[in-house]
């Protein structure tokens, strides 16, 4: 492994491998977060309450455990084979990244220096536009982003927040040239309607950066995790979406020239 050794611009010159953050956990071994086979770490901490959240055990910001950045690099390029194999990389996610900027950072720019595809999901939930959260984003190779809803009533009614942020954060970088994906979760009575595709589609065809909207059906796999704190699922009894609203909602994309997946 090469000396991970970086300058950053700090007032104080601190190894940036030496900086910590709170993980909740990591799968070595994903494939539905980002291309190819990937690395992918989960981050505690996050403000959105999502009702749909199948990751109710990532909210607390105190929670998880800490991680040293240049130790979890380590680990993490033992899989360097199996990465390049598939063309894969590592993913950040959470929880919410941003909330992490400093250790995303330093992590980014580590792996880029192995030479590892990096990729951040995240909501968008910047909080500050800084030199930091650029250098973050000039390391990442891929912006997986949760765009909830584009209407800011109906994406509080189903996030508990608002989405100007996450709004502001997408156009960012798209002024970056950063590629994107774009994630819709479609949840029935909630997105999965044509005012919601045309509304986003409106919003993402302008951004040349965006390379594909992926449709995620809701499902209730986490469920159990909000019964684990005593918590009431609030979208108990919601079936899937059927594959002919997929089919409609992909249609509604094609028609504005934004390939859709499901």
């Amino acid at each position: 492994m090469t000396q991970l050794i970086y300058p950053f611009k700090d007032a104080v010159s601190v190894d940036p491998l030496q900086v910590s953050g709170n993980v909740h956990s990591v799968d070595s071994f994903g494939t539905v977060d980002g291309p190819g086979t990937r690395y992918v770490v989960f981050l505690q901490g996050c403000l959105f309450r999502c009702k749909y959240c199948h990751n109710r055990d990532t909210w607390d910001l105190d929670g998880g455990q800490k991680k040293i950045a240049g130790d979890l690099v380590k680990e993490i390029v033992a899989y360097k084979p199996f990465m390049e194999a598939s063309n894969g990389g590592v993913t950040v996610t959470g929880g919410e990244p941003l909330l992490q900027v400093p250790f995303v950072k330093a992590l980014f720019t580590a792996l880029k220096e192995e030479n590892i595809h990096t990729c951040l999901d995240t909501n968008g939930y910047a909080t500050k536009y800084n030199q930091e959260l650029d250098d973050l984003l000039a390391h990442t190779d891929l912006v997986l982003l949760d765009l909830k809803q584009v209407d800011d009533k109906r994406h509080k009614a189903l996030t508990g927040v608002s989405n100007k942020r996450t709004l502001k954060f997408a156009q960012y970088v798209a002024e970056k040239g950063i590629p994107a994906w774009i994630r819709l979760v479609v949840v029935p009575g909630y997105t999965d309607d044509e005012k919601t595709a045309r509304q986003m589609a409106e919003f993402i065809q302008p951004m040349s950066n965006v390379e594909k909207v992926e449709l995620l059906p809701y499902h209730e796999l986490g469920k159990h995790k909000w019964e684990a704190f005593g918590d009431r699922y609030p979208l108990a009894g919601v079936e899937p979406p059927s594959k002919d609203t997929l089919l409609k909602l992909q249609a509604i994309f094609s028609e504005y020239h934004i390939k859709a997946t499901f």
